[in-house]
């Protein structure tokens, strides 16, 4: 069933019921400085001054699989939070143009609420792990992932992230590590792979390590150009690209401004010309952040960076009739929901349970060839095999 606008905002509206763990213990930037737990419901109202226009998108495709698939992944981003942005950017957001909607179920192995790493862990192979876990299974035995199989049979291959590309969501794509804080390592399994694009933060565990190792050297003798601002990377045209846009994570998109979106456009550039198609993974990392600091206006910004950085991809995949999209979060953060607003301002008012995730279904959108697979409701580890078959690819 195709769901447009009035059908997603309903649809958004479902997940009212919030369940918190605020004993579960999170690693996310400027934790310290944030309260570890709230007495009640807290509220924060912010008003965006931040919009974007969408364009309509069409539908038509030229096949029933997709020869690419662009995976974005918003982390921390329940419904609310997908609605908070629709809302502030005056009733209209690019997520509403994906065809169908389902519901995942986020546990990992060992614990109701996962954390990001076991989130994507289970995205990108297909297996539920335990909280902490980078790509290995519950024994701590790496498990191939969706980009290395993708890889594996010719395709191009590319991630992107807005914190540090070793962060956990984008190393569970490309890493195998028993702890997500292994940045390091995590570092040292992108040479372990032949990927052809990735753009993020987290240059200085490339090249300021403790083992004394410059993996940017040994990156450019493999073959990659190198590109540390956002210039540097437009004015590259084809080849594989390392693009480490600052030392740690990115900052908050305040300070970050425009990068996400001409990253996905740039990715997407550099991977089309692969006539064996591609898959690529773009985070919106930051929304999680927002949902730990119980800050509206950061959550909202964030998602709407992420909608327009989407926009990018849906334009693509609309152009080249081929591609499928998909578009889900590893869980929620915050028990963000919305207590008030204004759509004709940007009004949001914010309302929080607790600055951890949550257990919550959170949704997954698609748009394309073999779009239809992701409605319903079903467990994470679904995405990988949706992918998987929409792709041909087969686990081995």
């Amino acid at each position: 069933m195709k769901l447009r606008s009035s059908a997603l905002i309903v649809l958004m509206g479902m997940l009212a019921f919030q369940v918190s763990n605020a004993q579960q213990k999170f690693n996310y930037p400027g934790k310290k400085k944030q309260p570890q737990v709230k007495q009640g419901a807290v509220t924060d109202t912010f008003t965006s001054t931040n919009y974007h226009e969408v364009k309509e998108i069409s539908s038509k495709r030229k096949r029933k699989r997709a020869k690419n698939v662009i995976l974005m992944i918003a982390d921390g981003t329940g419904s609310s939070q997908f609605f908070a942005a629709i809302a502030a950017n005056r009733n209209r957001a690019y997520l509403e143009e994906m065809e169908y909607v389902g519901f995942s179920k986020t546990r990992s192995d060992d614990n109701f609420v996962t954390d990001s790493a076991a989130g994507a862990t289970a995205l990108s192979t297909g297996e539920k792990s335990y909280n902490g876990a980078i790509g290995v299974d519950t024994d701590k035995r790496p498990v191939k992932t969706v980009l290395e199989i993708a890889e594996e049979k010719g395709l191009a291959t590319g991630l992107i992230s807005t914190s540090k590309i070793t962060h956990a969501t984008p190393a569970a794509f490309i890493a195998h590590q028993p702890n997500r804080n292994n940045y390091e390592e995590i570092a040292a399994d992108f040479l372990n792979t032949d990927i052809d694009v990735f753009i993020g933060g987290g240059r200085d565990n490339f090249n300021k390590r403790k083992d004394g190792r410059d993996l940017l050297k040994n990156l450019k003798e493999n073959g990659y150009q190198l590109a540390n601002t956002l210039e540097e990377l437009e004015a590259i045209e084809t080849g594989k690209v390392a693009s480490l846009l600052s030392e740690g994570h990115m900052p908050a998109y305040g300070k970050r401004g425009e990068m996400l979106r001409p990253a996905t456009e740039k990715a997407v550039e550099l991977l089309s010309k692969n006539k064996k198609g591609f898959f690529l993974m773009v985070e919106g990392s930051q929304v999680d952040w927002g949902g730990h600091g119980n800050n509206t206006k950061m959550i909202v910004e964030e998602v709407l960076d992420f909608d327009h950085a989407l926009g990018a991809a849906l334009e693509f995949a609309a152009k080249d009739r081929n591609t499928l999209v998909v578009v889900t979060a590893d869980h929620e953060t915050g028990g963000f929901s919305l207590n008030g607003g204004d759509m004709k301002t940007g009004k949001i008012e914010g309302r929080y349970t607790t600055t951890h995730h949550t257990g919550v279904m959170v949704p997954v959108f698609a748009f394309g060839p073999g779009a239809d697979q992701f409605s319903g409701i079903y467990e994470n580890t679904e995405i990988f095999r949706k992918i998987m078959k929409s792709l041909r690819l087969k686990k081995q």
